[in-house]
């Protein structure tokens, strides 16, 4: 496996990728659980609060290295880049039709194309950068058990 090694040269490109990668952890921050989650049914293997901002921490990271590693390998925008933006969005927007607009319905169709392209990542980047594929895969993890707990909250509380 192919270590990572940053140049000088590429620490303002890996920078952009972390503050893209911010933006929108930062936009899906706005919209936090508070009392309309609180009251909602959950299964009984709902995580508690406080796992969910370092787990997202840290894959927040892995996200913006992994679109790093590809763009520093492919120098250019290519599929696996647009995949990786795409479901970045998703991402973005996952906690605006939860949080912000109290639909579960929504952020379950939104969840369910956000682990497609995860896994489309996963798949494209390969060949340029199994690093960077191999950072998805934690972040596929997640996101497969929150479509889980998402389908869940959704069905516990659908009239």
């Amino acid at each position: 496996m192919a270590t990572l090694v940053l140049r000088r040269n590429q620490l303002p490109s890996l920078v952009v990728f972390i503050l893209v990668v911010a933006a929108i952890a930062f936009f899906g921050a706005q919209f936090q659980p508070g009392f309309w989650f609180e009251q909602l049914a959950k299964p009984s293997w709902n995580p508690p609060g406080a796992l969910f901002g370092p787990v997202w921490t840290v894959l927040y990271i892995a996200i913006a290295v992994a679109g790093w590693l590809v763009w520093r390998s492919a120098g250019r925008i290519v599929l696996s880049l647009q995949i990786w933006f795409a479901q970045l969005v998703l991402n973005g927007l996952w906690s605006f039709l939860f949080f912000g607009l109290h639909r579960p319905d929504l952020a379950l169709v939104d969840i369910l194309l956000l682990l497609a392209l995860i896994v489309a990542f996963i798949v494209t980047a390969r060949h340029r950068s199994p690093m960077a594929s191999w950072l998805f895969v934690p972040y596929a993890a997640w996101v497969s058990f929150a479509t889980a707990l998402n389908f869940a909250i959704w069905r516990l509380n659908s009239a």
